[in-house]
């Protein structure tokens, strides 16, 4: 048997190069594992959460996240004046850059992610369907390469079958995507991509895909270690999305059998094995009406929505990334991973859902959390405090678990009634409208739900029908207030009269 023991590499202070709640969540299980923490912070986050939490904190420059949160060089300076040894990039920013990843490497310090190669890899569409295409994962039909001649692409995609999907190869969050539906919008459609692509991520390179109408996002979550022990921690479902961005997931998901989950599971840990994945990581698929799934992209980082997973498994993901990059093997296998009961998450944005999810910067007048059994909010705000123009408008991320999805679902239903945030418009109202919704409670919906089901109206009937319930409530409160008063003044006249005459 190998001895591992002399590639394991204790970490005794980890920089955070992030903000808000996931720089919090982070620093909680490095607390607990006796680990120090470091935090950065740009001028808008003097006075953040995730500052005061840390045992240090470093100033890295202006508020715009180009000053500040997504200069490496700036981050790497902080490790070494604090003497931290490893950095968590948490998601978003500098998680999935491999330059960065170089950067850490090159400088003797440790990130608590994959390798820079794999990064790589995994960043691009057209290289991440290569080295799956080794393992012969399922694919949707379309190109395998990038595509710059109009004519060509457009034959391609009249092969492939209309409707066809046009996707930027080196991003997401539905940036450089088009849906085309008939052969003559094709040219339009893929220079706009193409133009979208180019400003967005610097790389105008497209390639096309048949465009599945009734899609469902599945992922499965992976954690690998560096002795190729390569895990799945089963699915997430996160279908209820709005631009191309997800709002609400889930684990399990309402759809899978266990047939179908164990060769999901089987073809994520085939993606992560053709990289040499270390570290966790999520491998999301398109599953159509007919539960056939198809390999869509791998995050190579954790996700917005990896608490849901952690409730269902039992395992806290951020002290695996950690145990991972001090060189620790997987302490269990496949086999003793087993789904408990299901959560479901709500990310809590700052948007109006009746102005297009549109941002709704300002003041949190008053924040108040829910509480109770199986309520979990991982959140970077207090009240009193201002939402940043600069970054993403998410507030909190509400979980709850239960025995069942049922379960979950109501002790959602009933957190979120809990959840008071006054000063700005929310997702809170539009997460209540899923929960309640038959589409959502019977599991029978797709991408396309806030597209079928939600308009502006859909919220405001239910304020109209909460305003009228309080104004009722209101005017029996008023008239019993009033009628005690009557009462208390014959009381009081009665009371008199009587004194009144006793003294004749």
């Amino acid at each position: 048997m190998l001895d591992h023991s002399k590639n394991i590499n204790p970490i005794s202070k980890i920089l955070i190069a992030n903000r808000g709640e996931i720089a919090l969540r982070i620093m909680r299980s490095a607390k607990e594992m006796g680990i120090k923490t470091v935090a950065v912070f740009s001028e808008a986050d003097r006075d953040a959460l995730h500052v005061r939490y840390a045992d240090e904190a470093v100033l890295i420059g202006p508020a715009p996240s180009n000053q500040s949160y997504l200069v490496g060089e700036k981050i790497i300076n902080a490790c070494k004046e604090t003497g931290a040894t490893a950095i968590h990039p948490g998601y978003g920013f500098l998680s999935e850059n491999a330059k960065f990843a170089q950067m850490v490497a090159d400088a003797g310090l440790i990130l608590i992610g994959p390798s820079p190669l794999a990064m790589e890899i995994m960043g691009n569409k057209l290289s991440a369907k290569a080295a799956a295409l080794k393992y012969n994962i399922p694919m949707v039909a379309g190109t395998e390469e990038a595509i710059d001649d109009v004519a060509e692409a457009k034959k391609r995609a009249v092969e492939v079958g209309f409707p066809i999907l046009i996707k930027a190869a080196a991003g997401g969050g539905g940036k450089g995507m088009r849906i085309v539906e008939k052969p003559e919008d094709f040219e339009e459609q893929m220079q706009l991509a193409v133009s979208e692509a180019t400003s967005a991520f610097g790389d105008g390179a497209v390639f096309i895909e048949r465009y599945v109408t009734s899609p469902r996002h599945i992922e499965i979550q992976v954690l690998g270690d560096n002795y190729g022990n390569i895990v799945h921690l089963f699915e997430r479902e996160c279908s209820v999305q709005r631009r191309h961005q997800k709002v609400i997931e889930e684990a399990p998901s309402a759809v899978l059998t266990p047939e179908i989950r164990k060769k999901m599971g089987d073809c994520a840990v085939d993606v992560a094995r053709s990289v040499n994945y270390t570290g966790a990581g999520t491998v999301e698929f398109i599953l159509d009406e007919n539960l056939d799934f198809f390999f869509l992209e791998m995050n190579t980082r954790l996700q917005v929505e990896h608490p849901v997973t952690e409730l269902i498994t039992g395992i806290d993901l951020v002290k695996e990334q950690i145990k991972i990059a001090s060189g620790e093997k997987l302490s269990f296998t496949q086999d003793d991973l087993k789904i408990i009961g299901h959560a479901i998450e709500l990310r809590v944005y700052a948007e109006d859902p009746n102005n297009n999810f549109l941002p709704d910067i300002g003041t949190l007048h008053t924040y108040k959390t829910p509480k109770g059994n199986g309520v979990r909010v991982d959140d970077g705000f207090e009240q009193g405090m201002e939402i940043p123009i600069y970054y993403d408008p998410m507030i909190a991320k509400l979980i709850t678990f239960g025995k069942d999805r049922e379960e979950a679902r109501n002790r959602m239903i009933r957190a979120i009634d809990e959840y008071e945030i006054t000063g700005i418009e929310t997702t809170l109202g539009f997460g209540k409208f899923v929960m309640q919704h038959d589409a959502f409670k019977t599991g029978k919906f797709d991408t396309h739900f806030v597209g079928k089901y939600f308009t502006s109206k859909s919220l405001k009937n239910d304020d109209e029908t909460e305003a009228l319930i309080a104004a009722i409530i209101a005017a029996k409160l008023f008239q019993k207030d009033k009628n005690v008063s009557v009462q208390s003044s014959v009381k009081k006249n009665t009371s008199d009269w009587r004194k009144n005459r006793l003294k004749h």
